[in-house]
């Protein structure tokens, strides 16, 4: 039986859709989660674009996640060395930093924080 190419196309039109819809409703979670997660550790809140703020604070908070699980829980990095870690991640505060950062190494994060530029940090007070 062969499948028409209107209904062939209908088909894969739905399922688009239904995967539009799916990505869409799991963003909106992930959203959700990360913001809450930033509240919850006192992240500041990050610069750029809306839409790039978005991003950055899910990527922010899969990579320090990550990064977190890789070092401490299963790697040697004692709770002392992460609260270090922890608060200079607080201090770079541009979201395009983070989205760049997204595929990184959870063993480079303090390196790399540390080489962060003065343009991905405030220049403002930064204990808000």
């Amino acid at each position: 039986m062969q499948i028409s190419t209107d209904c062939w196309r209908a088909a894969k039109e739905g399922d688009e859709q239904d995967k539009a819809a799916w990505l869409e409703t799991k963003r909106a979670e992930e959203q959700a989660e990360s913001e809450a997660w930033s509240e919850q550790y006192r992240m500041p809140p990050l610069e750029g674009t809306e839409r790039a703020v978005a991003w950055g604070v899910r990527c922010r908070h899969q990579v320090l996640a990550a990064a977190y699980t890789a070092l401490v829980l299963e790697g040697e990095t004692d709770e002392r060395e992460w609260e270090a870690i922890e608060e200079a991640a607080r201090f770079v505060t541009r979201a395009g930093w983070w989205i760049d950062q997204r595929s990184s190494e959870p063993g480079d994060l303090a390196e790399l924080l540390q080489a962060a530029s003065e343009a991905d940090r405030p220049t403002e007070n930064p204990h808000f």
